[in-house]
């Protein structure tokens, strides 16, 4: 996702990022803000217990 995209899925949960915040950052925000916890990238994709987040499938791709 973009950070484009991130900011728009951010908007009506109410969440808004800094300057030069990281897409990990940002995507960990959302997930917050979306009742989850905040693992994306943290190496926990096998064990997370979040099927539902919509970031799951592009932290499958990240290297734990």
């Amino acid at each position: 996702m973009t950070m484009k995209e991130l900011r728009d899925k951010a908007k009506p949960l109410g969440v808004k990022f800094g300057v030069g915040v990281s897409k990990t950052d940002a995507v960990r925000q959302i997930q917050i803000a979306e009742g989850f916890d905040d693992c994306f990238g943290r190496g926990l994709f096998g064990s997370c217990g979040q099927p539902d987040c919509c970031f799951r499938t592009d932290c499958e791709k990240i290297p734990g």
